[in-house]
């Protein structure tokens, strides 16, 4: 087995070990049309109502972003459709408090740079600098955030 396909399965084994540490754990669905949708605009899927410990987004880019910081929340990741510089690590430059537990900044500085495409995975923990330094457009990925 590919170790991209091993790390998306572990990506969706810690979304269903979440799913079932939730003391009133609710199924929930999202039908191909909405999650379609979600990724033309790029949305939220599930934002951790109702106690959970997960968000779950169909993110979109169409640019570069800025450098970022969750003091609180993992990304894992996985690539949908088009590539990506992705940058780790490292320090934020100019890095100013955004909302409570977020951090955003104009770069990384002595960061370790990965080429991402179709069918990747990476998994940023909590506190880790990271930025899409380039992007195709578009650029689409799952992020479950782990709290």
């Amino acid at each position: 087995m590919r170790s991209s396909a091993r790390l998306a399965f572990s990506i969706l084994f810690a979304a269903v070990a979440a799913a079932h540490a939730e003391q009133r754990a609710t199924v929930r669905y999202f039908p191909a049309p909405d999650v379609t949708a979600a990724f033309e605009k790029g949305a939220v899927l599930f934002d951790g109502s109702g106690g959970a410990n997960y968000m779950i987004h169909a993110s979109r880019r169409e640019k570069p972003g800025m450098a970022e910081v969750h003091v609180k929340d993992a990304d894992l990741i996985y690539v949908i459709e088009g590539s990506a510089t992705f940058v780790t690590g490292g320090q934020v430059v100019d890095g100013k408090t955004t909302a409570p537990d977020e951090i955003r900044g104009a770069s990384i500085r002595d960061g370790e740079t990965r080429q991402l495409g179709k069918g990747d995975v990476i998994i940023v923990p909590k506190g880790t600098p990271h930025q899409f330094a380039q992007t195709t457009n578009p650029f689409l990925y799952y992020v479950i955030k782990v709290r």
